[in-house]
């Protein structure tokens, strides 16, 4: 019973801390697809958690809060896009600088936000369900945004590999070239799909900021972003794992707050360090089998397409 008593937290924890993370590694799994590589995961997510606070501040509405996040996070990546798919700017170099780009503003942006309160967004338990010990809280009990994240997570597995649509968004990754001699609009696509993963990246940013944390401060997501963006090489570009290693990062975060309760004394500092670590360790792992990357990442990933080659 006791055990049942710490893990009942622990894995609730985990499972929040998993859905923000699972949401944008969606949304970049996605626009990878498509052969778009977008390295400004973290900074699309940073101004999609301040659109959100501030607007949930200013009009008092969660999901409006909510609704402008996801604006924020498409906004960010339509300049992305622009620059890489209309300018044939080097995706790398833009990512990195929208990155740089959304880290500032936010924190220019939610200065007059730093001590705001904004209305809690309620748990929807299912009755019967949510009393399941261990799984009950943490998976039948989740905030609307939570049971959205989980409908976004079949909706975008069915896409991909069950929808005409969805094939042809991956043989744009794979040979563009050759979709675009058979008439798809290669540009076009990989727009759409930049933008979604933008939104996705927004509505992360949003769960962080109105969802779980219900406040601002500056680099609020604290490198997650990155971590998102390692998890989609991590889950070797399929959702359901995508999700599994989601929530495996997710009871590393979880562990932090944890620790202590089950007795386990570690400092603080190394508890705070775990994600990252465990980061840096997977990264390790997948690079010492670069076939595996080889053979599962889209073939054209990161490459420009000038429609006349």
């Amino acid at each position: 019973m006791d055990w049942i008593n710490l893990l009942t937290p622990l894995a609730a924890s985990a499972v929040i801390a998993a859905i923000p993370l699972m949401l944008a590694a969606l949304g970049e799994l996605v626009t990878e697809k498509s052969g778009v590589l977008n390295l400004g995961v973290e900074g699309t997510m940073l101004m999609g958690a301040i659109g959100a606070f501030a607007v949930t501040v200013q009009t008092g509405s969660l999901w409006l809060g909510v609704l402008a996040g996801i604006a924020a996070g498409v906004v960010m990546s339509a300049i992305f896009a622009w620059l890489t798919l209309s300018l044939m700017a080097n995706q790398v170099a833009t990512g990195l600088a929208l990155t740089i780009f959304g880290i500032g503003l936010s924190a220019y942006v939610g200065r007059p936000y730093t001590d705001a309160t904004i209305p809690m967004l309620r748990d929807l338990p299912i009755p019967g369900l949510s009393s399941i010990p261990v799984l009950g809280p943490s998976i039948f009990s989740l905030n609307p945004l939570g049971y959205l994240s989980v409908a976004l997570l079949v909706a975008i597995a069915w896409f991909l590999y069950r929808s005409r649509a969805g094939l042809v968004l991956r043989s744009i990754g794979e040979a563009p070239s050759v979709a675009h001699a058979i008439g798809y609009p290669v540009v076009r696509i990989r727009y759409l799909a930049t933008l979604f993963g933008g939104a996705m990246s927004g509505l992360a940013g949003a769960y962080y900021s109105v969802g779980y944390l219900r406040l601002w401060q500056e680099n609020l997501t604290a490198g997650r972003g990155w971590i998102a963006l390692a998890l989609v090489v991590f889950a070797t570009w399929r959702p359901g794992r995508t999700a599994l290693g989601a929530l495996l990062f997710g009871v590393v975060m979880a562990l932090q707050f944890q620790a202590q309760a089950m007795g386990i004394r570690i400092p603080s500092q190394a508890l705070a360090s775990l994600p990252y670590l465990a980061t840096i360790v997977v990264l390790v792992i997948i690079s010492r089998n670069r076939q595996t990357i080889r053979l599962n990442a889209p073939a054209s990933l990161g490459k420009p397409f000038f429609a006349g080659s």
